[in-house]
C-alpha cells in the first residue's frame, strides 16, 4: 500500500488560515519527499530525502533544520517509485501528455525528477501576518523568478479533479537547483536529460488540524472557491 499524507487543505489557505499547524518533525514521521509551505504562507517548501527547504519571496534557499517550525499546509510521502519515467525531454505543458499511457486522471500520483532546465520559472509567496487575507489575494502580488540553464529536481503531485478544493487538481510542483540556490512553485519549464520516477498511491490521507481554534470556526465563500485555487496555483493543469 502507498499512501499520500497532506495536513491542511487549499481551500483553509484560501479561507485565510494560513497559521502553522504541524510541525516538520511531526510531517518527517508521514514522509521524506514533498512540498508545502511555512507558517504565514512564508514561501514554498520542498523536501527531498528528509532535508526540508524553503524558497523565500526574496529568492533566497533556506535550509529548515529546527524540527518545531511550523507549516499550514503540505503533502509528503515516503519515497517509493512506481515506475521510471518514460522521457527524457519534457514541458509543463506537455507532461500530462507524455504520462497518458500513466492513466492518471482518477488517481494521486507523486513526479520527481532531475532534468538539465534551459529554463525554469517559478513563483515564491510572501510571508502574510494575521489577520490573514486569503491565498487569491496573495496570488495575485506574488515575486516570479526564472532562470536559464540550470540544473536540478522537480517534485510535486497528481490530484484528480474530483479533489480540486482540498487540494489542487492537476498538477501542484515545485523545484529546487542542485546548489541550493534557486527553488520555488512551477509556472512553467523545459528540461533535457530527465531522469526521474513516478510513484501511484492508492491511499489518500488528509489530515486536519482539529485542535486549532481558527481552523475550526473558519467560514468558506465557496463561490468562486475552485477558480480562486486554480489562480492561485497559477492557471496550468
Amino acid at each position: 500500500m502507498s499512501r499520500l499524507y497532506q495536513h491542511g487543505t487549499l481551500a483553509m489557505l484560501m479561507g485565510k488560515q494560513m497559521q502553522g499547524t504541524i510541525t516538520v518533525a511531526e510531517l518527517r514521521q508521514q514522509g521524506d519527499t514533498g512540498i508545502g509551505t511555512i507558517d504565514g504562507l512564508d514561501g514554498e517548501v520542498i523536501i527531498l530525502a528528509g532535508e526540508v527547504y524553503q524558497a523565500q519571496s526574496d529568492g533566497q534557499v533556506n535550509h529548515i533544520t529546527d524540527p518545531d517550525t511550523l507549516l499550514p499546509f503540505a503533502s509528503v510521502h515516503f519515497d517509493a517509485p512506481t515506475q521510471k519515467l518514460p522521457f527524457s525531454s519534457v514541458t509543463f505543458s506537455n507532461l500530462s501528455a507524455q504520462l497518458k499511457t500513466a492513466q492518471l486522471q482518477q488517481v494521486f500520483a507523486a513526479i520527481k525528477f532531475h532534468g538539465d532546465f534551459s529554463h525554469m520559472h517559478v513563483r515564491i509567496a510572501p510571508k502574510q501576518v494575521p489577520p490573514y487575507p486569503s491565498l487569491l489575494s496573495v496570488a495575485e502580488n506574488q515575486p516570479e523568478f526564472e532562470a536559464e540553464n540550470i540544473s536540478g529536481t522537480v517534485v510535486g503531485y497528481f490530484a484528480p479533479q474530483i479533489f480540486n478544493g482540498p487540494t489542487a487538481a492537476g498538477w501542484h510542483v515545485h523545484f529546487l537547483s542542485d546548489d541550493h540556490q534557486f527553488a520555488g512553485h512551477i509556472l512553467d519549464f523545459s528540461a533535457e536529460q530527465v531522469t526521474g520516477d513516478l510513484q501511484i498511491f492508492d491511499e489518500f490521507v488528509q489530515h486536519l488540524p482539529i485542535d486549532n481554534p481558527d481552523f475550526r470556526q473558519m467560514t468558506l465563500d465557496f463561490d468562486g472557491l475552485i477558480a480562486g485555487i486554480e489562480a492561485s496555483e497559477g492557471g496550468r493543469k
